[in-house]
């Protein structure tokens, strides 16, 4: 168990070090929104770029952001069942729900939007608006990123849900939703 204990350590580390890079770009996104709001209302300037930015940002938050949304259990899931059950039955939902549901999506994901990012990385695909931002290509590469890290923290929540099942009381564990602690 040892052994699972260190991957999950480096996962979650991983997921914690990217989910607080995804708060200062939270931040960064309100002060963007926030100054062309005032831009726009108070001095009548527009930006195409800066309004395509704040898209970008929270494509960027909200994709790459869902694995530590995964490991903190901020996910939406259905309360009114699942916080009456025991630890246990509730490691065997998330366990068979990460490998029938979470993984096979997020490789269904990965595999149809391969063609579409490969294809705006091979024109250097910008933005088809007169002033908007170049490099829509990364912005496209976010997509199968986002959705590997949620692969990558889908194992680790399902070693964790594992030595939960097996009885062992894992060192590394997160607050669920719906527990309370």
């Amino acid at each position: 168990m040892q052994i699972l204990e260190n991957f999950v350590r480096i996962i979650d580390g991983l997921s914690d070090r990217i989910g607080h890079l995804v708060g200062w770009m939270t931040t960064l996104m309100v002060l963007v929104v926030f100054f062309d709001t005032v831009m726009r209302y108070a001095f009548h300037q527009g930006n195409v770029a800066l309004q395509e930015l704040e898209w970008h940002l929270f494509s960027i938050v909200f994709l790459i952001g869902a694995a530590y949304t995964l490991k903190e259990g901020g996910h939406v899931r259905v309360d009114i069942i699942f916080i009456n059950l025991s630890q246990k039955t509730k490691a065997w939902i998330d366990f068979i729900g990460i490998f029938i549901f979470l993984l096979p999506l997020c490789a269904i994901v990965i595999l149809s939007t391969k063609g579409f990012v490969l294809n705006s990385w091979a024109v250097r695909e910008v933005s088809p608006d007169p002033g908007g931002l170049q490099a829509r290509y990364i912005l496209k590469a976010m997509i199968p990123l986002g959705f590997s890290l949620l692969i990558v923290q889908g194992f680790s929540e399902a070693a964790k849900n594992f030595m939960v099942i097996m009885g062992y009381n894992p060192k590394v564990t997160r607050k669920k939703q719906g527990d309370k602690s």
